[in-house]
C-alpha cells in the first residue's frame, strides 16, 4: 500500500522524548523568530545601512565556528539533554537582556551585536547535542520521517513567527517582541527538562583537540558526507539573504509586507513538509540534495528578475520548498549513516555550516547590495548557488550515487541500532 502524501508522524507516536524535544524546539523557534526579526529592524532603524544589518553575520561567525566545533565534541562526551537544557536557560537570560535594552529611551546599538554573538556561541554549544539526541530517541527506520518533522517545526516557526513578529513590532514595539521570546523560553525549558537523560557512550571529561580532528577527518574521508555540507553552504551563503528583506520591502514600496517576505520561504517549507509522505520512498538521498540546491538558486534568480511583490513572493515560496527538501535528505544522510560515537562532532560540523552559511550570506548580500543594489545581490547569489550545485554533482559523484539501501555506512549504523534495541 503506498504511503499517504502527507507527513509521516510515526516518530511522534512512537517516542515520548521525541514529542517533548520537538515541541520544546518548536516553542523556542516561535519565540526566537521575534528576536531575529526585532534585531535587524532595530539596527536598520538606528543606522539605515544594509551593511550594518549584514554585519550581524560577521559578529556571529567566529562564535559559531569556535563553539559549534566545541559543542560537537561536548555532545560526544556529556549528557546531551543536560547540555541542551543549560544552554536553553542561558539563551532565555540573553533575551531578557535584549528586553532591558529595548526598554531604554534610546536603545544602544552595541548590545544588539553583542547579543547576536553570544546567542551564536550558545546555539553552537546546544545544537549538536539536540541533533545527536535524535538517533538515540527515534528508531532507525523512522529517521527520515523524524527529519521531515524536525524540518516542519522550522517551517511552522518561520511562517507564523515573522508575520506575528512584524505585526507585534509595528503595533507594540520591539520590547514586546523580546518579552514574547522570554515567555516562550520558559515553556520550552519546562518541556526539555521532562526529557529523559541521553548520556553519551564515552567518558564525561572535557573534549580534547584530537577529538575535533577525528570528526573532521571522518567527514573528509566521505565525499558524500562532505558534499552535503557544501550543498548546504551553497544554498544558505548565496541564495537565502534574509538581511536584505527590510530593504527589498522598501524598494517594493511595501514595508507593510516585510513579514510576508520573511514568511514566504517558510510557507514553501510548510507546504513541502505537509505533503512529504513521498520522502520515505526515496532512496537516492544525495541526488535530491543536489537538485534541491539547484532549485533554490533558480528561485532566487527569479526573485531578482520580477518587478512586483506578488511576483517575488512565489519565488521565495519555491526557494523555501526546495531548501526544505534539501534539508530533509541531508538530515537523513547524517542520521542514518554516521555512527553514534561520532554523531555529536558531525552535528557540530553540520551546525557550523548551517549557521555560518546564513551569517556569511547576510554579510555578502549586505556588502554587495550596498555597492550594486538589492537586485544584483539577489541575482548573483542565485547564480552562484546554481553553479555550485552543478559543480558538486561533477566533483563529488559519490553524493549523486548515494543510496540508503546499499550504502555500507547506513548498513553498519542500522546493524548497531538494531543490536542496541535488542539488548534493551
Amino acid at each position: 500500500m503506498p504511503a499517504p502524501p502527507w507527513i509521516d508522524t510515526a516518530p511522534w507516536r512512537s517516542s515520548r522524548d521525541f514529542r517533548l524535544t520537538w515541541t520544546s524546539g518548536t516553542v523556542t523557534l516561535l519565540g526566537s523568530v521575534f528576536t531575529m526579526t526585532a534585531i535587524p529592524l532595530q539596527i536598520a532603524d538606528l543606522t539605515g545601512s544594509p551593511l550594518a544589518v549584514g554585519a550581524v553575520g560577521a559578529v556571529e561567525l567566529v562564535p559559531t565556528i569556535v563553539f559549534g566545533l566545541y559543542g560537537g565534541a561536548l555532545a560526544d562526551r556529556a549528557d546531551r539533554r543536560t547540555v541542551a537544557l543549560v544552554t536553553e536557560i542561558a539563551l532565555a537570560a540573553l533575551s531578557a537582556l535584549l528586553l532591558a535594552n529595548a526598554l531604554l529611551g534610546t536603545p544602544a546599538l552595541w548590545p544588539l551585536y553583542a547579543a547576536a554573538g553570544l546567542a551564536a556561541a550558545l546555539q553552537g554549544l546546544q545544537q549538536p547535542s539536540l541533533e545527536a539526541m535524535i538517533p538515540r530517541i527515534v528508531p532507525h527506520d523512522q529517521l527520515v520521517a523524524a527529519g521531515a518533522l524536525l524540518s516542519l517545526r522550522w517551517s511552522v516557526a518561520g511562517l507564523a513567527g515573522p508575520a506575528a513578529a512584524g505585526l507585534v513590532i509595528a503595533t507594540a514595539g520591539a520590547p514586546v517582541a523580546y518579552l514574547v521570546d522570554v515567555a516562550t523560553f520558559l515553556v520550552s525549558i519546562a518541556l526539555l527538562a521532562a526529557v529523559r537523560p541521553v548520556p553519551s557512550g564515552r567518558g564525561a571529561e572535557a573534549p580534547r583537540w584530537r577529538e575535533f580532528k577525528e570528526g573532521a577527518r571522518y567527514a573528509a574521508r566521505r565525499p558524500d558526507l562532505l558534499g552535503t555540507y557544501l550543498a548546504d553552504l551553497a544554498a544558505t551563503a548565496f541564495a537565502l539573504p534574509a538581511a536584505l528583506f527590510p530593504f527589498l520591502a522598501r524598494e517594493l514600496d511595501a514595508m507593510w509586507a516585510l513579514g510576508l517576505l520573511y514568511s514566504a520561504s517558510a510557507a514553501g517549507s510548510l507546504i513541502a513538509a505537509a505533503t512529504s509522505g513521498w520522502t520515505d520512498r526515496v532512496h537516492r538521498h544525495g541526488r535530491f540534495v543536489l537538485l534541491s540546491t539547484a532549485a533554490v538558486g533558480i528561485a532566487m534568480i527569479g526573485a531578482a528578475a520580477v518587478p512586483s511583490l506578488w511576483a517575488v513572493l512565489p519565488c521565495l515560496v519555491v526557494a523555501g520548498a526546495a531548501n526544505w527538501t534539501g534539508d530533509t535528505f541531508r538530515s537523513a544522510i547524517w542520521n542514518q549513516s554516521i555512527p553514534d560515537e561520532l554523531r555529536g562532532r558531525a552535528a557540530g560540523l553540520e551546525m557550523l555550516i548551517g549557521s555560518a552559511g546564513p551569517a556569511l550570506g547576510d554579510l555578502r548580500a549586505g556588502a554587495l547590495a550596498a555597492r550594486q543594489g538589492i537586485r544584483a545581490a539577489l541575482r548573483t547569489g542565485g547564480l552562484v548557488c546554481l553553479t555550485s550545485a552543478a559543480a558538486l554533482s561533477a566533483a563529488l559523484p559519490a553524493l549523486w550515487r548515494y543510496d540508503r539501501r546499499t550504502d555500507p555506512h547506513v548498513q553498519a549504523v542500522r546493524a548497531s541500532a538494531q543490536a542496541e534495541e535488542a539488548a534493551r
